[in-house]
């Protein structure tokens, strides 16, 4: 479970969900594959903390320091943590010569299996009730299902 800015890495996680639902594994090779993802990911958190620092000059009318700066693009940073794991489970499917389709699909299932794990380890963490902890797995396990249907209508 994440630690430190556990929002940004779950927000990683489903983003780069999405983008490997996305890639079909048909045209592109695996290094182009897992350069297009890092790079998208790389950008996403440029764009995040981009975002939060503007809005914040925006909204409080004031310059940002660099020390504020340097805090936002450290914490936006476990948005690009959340996107590990998939890619780690995409680089084993390579490393073990796995289709590049069926990398992705591992991939995927990397990141629906993750958002289960976090929801349970979240309800338990929080002394839930069995029944409480169900509808929270189930909740993960929807996001999970909506990633996997997007895979699906793209393919």
């Amino acid at each position: 479970m994440p630690e430190r800015y556990p929002a940004g890495v779950v927000y990683g996680l489903i983003t780069v969900g999405a983008l490997l639902a996305a890639e079909s594994g048909l045209k592109d090779t695996y290094p182009e594959t897992v350069g297009s993802i890092a790079i998208a990911m790389t950008l996403y958190w440029f764009a995040h903390a981009y975002a939060d620092v503007l809005g914040l000059r925006l909204s409080e009318q004031r310059r940002v320091s660099s020390t504020e700066l340097w805090h936002t693009f450290v914490q936006d940073w476990s948005i690009v943590r959340g996107a590990s794991l998939p890619l780690l489970a995409l680089a084993v499917a390579w490393a073990f010569g796995a289709s590049q389709a069926d990398a992705l699909t591992a991939a995927v299932w990397a990141v629906v299996a993750s958002l289960i794990a976090f929801e349970l380890a979240a309800g338990v963490r929080s002394k839930a009730k069995p029944i409480e902890l169900a509808i929270d797995v189930s909740v993960g396990t929807t996001l999970g299902l909506g990633i996997l249907v997007l895979r699906v209508l793209l393919h």
